[in-house]
């Protein structure tokens, strides 16, 4: 491996900083559906929103280890540098590789997340067709 720079690890700063973004306003979403189910689910209990509260708890959970995953991902990638800059080569090298490691587990999260998401639209669409 060439030797790592400063300006490696720095280069996953705006991508992870996007990512965070997009998960953030996620999870902004995911509280305002929230609060409308509860709404809808004090004034009507059913069985259909049951699920569909299911269904958001897993995806809120999802979303939380995703953005812990690109976080510590993010933090590390700090420490990554601070090891370069203070010549510690092995250690941030190491560090560095964990970084990406758990970068990739928040985007694999992300796809598993994504892919509930859809399901749960779907479930919407084809209720509404059984309505016709």
């Amino acid at each position: 491996m060439d030797q790592l720079t400063l300006t490696t690890p720095a280069l996953l700063f705006s991508a992870i900083s996007l990512i965070l973004l997009a998960y953030t306003n996620r999870f902004l979403a995911y509280a305002t559906v929230v609060r409308n189910l509860h709404s809808s689910f004090k004034e009507n209990p059913s069985r259909l929103l049951l699920g569909q509260i299911e269904n958001l708890r897993t995806r809120l959970i999802l979303t939380r280890s995703m953005q812990v995953l690109g976080i510590t991902s993010l933090l590390l990638c700090v420490l990554c540098m601070f090891l370069v800059y203070i010549q510690m080569q092995g250690w941030a090298e190491l560090i560095f590789g964990i970084a990406l490691v758990l970068l990739i587990l928040s985007l694999s999260l992300s796809i598993k997340e994504i892919l509930i998401s859809v399901k749960a639209l779907d479930l919407h669409l084809s209720d509404m067709e059984d309505e016709k």
